[in-house]
C-alpha cells in the first residue's frame, strides 16, 4: 500500500519512508528495517525521518530497548483502492523526468 496522494509531493526518500511504513502501519519499523526497505543512503534516510518527524507525518514510539516508527494516521489510506490511475501516471512521469 502507498501514502496518500497528498503526501506524496515530497522527496523521493521521505515517500519511500512514508509508504513503507504505511505496508506495514499496524506494527511499524524499526530503523534497520526502514534501512533494508528503502533504497538510499544513511544521511538520507536520516535526513528524511527527520523532516517527517517534523511535520508530524511519523510517530516514534520505543517499546524498551527498540524504537518502533509508525506512519501517522493521517498518512494511511482508508481505501486501498484510493490511488486512482493519475496518481499512478504522475507518480510514473515524477520516477522518470527530474523536475
Amino acid at each position: 500500500m502507498r501514502a496518500k496522494r497528498e503526501y506524496r509531493d515530497r522527496s523521493e526518500t521521505e515517500v519511500a519512508v512514508l509508504d513503507a511504513l504505511v505496508d506495514r502501519a499496524g506494527d511499524g519499523m524499526t530503523v534497520f528495517e526502514l534501512r533494508a526497505a528503502v533504497e538510499a543512503e544513511i544521511d538520507d534516510l536520516e535526513d528524511a525521518l527527520a523532516t517527517l518527524k517534523s511535520d508530524g507525518l511519523i510517530v516514534v514510539e520505543s517499546e524498551g530497548d527498540r524504537t518502533r516508527i509508525k506512519p501517522d494516521e493521517r498518512v494511511v489510506p482508508s481505501d486501498p483502492t484510493d490511488l486512482d490511475e493519475e496518481s499512478s501516471i504522475s507518480d510514473w512521469l515524477r520516477e522518470r523526468f527530474p523536475f
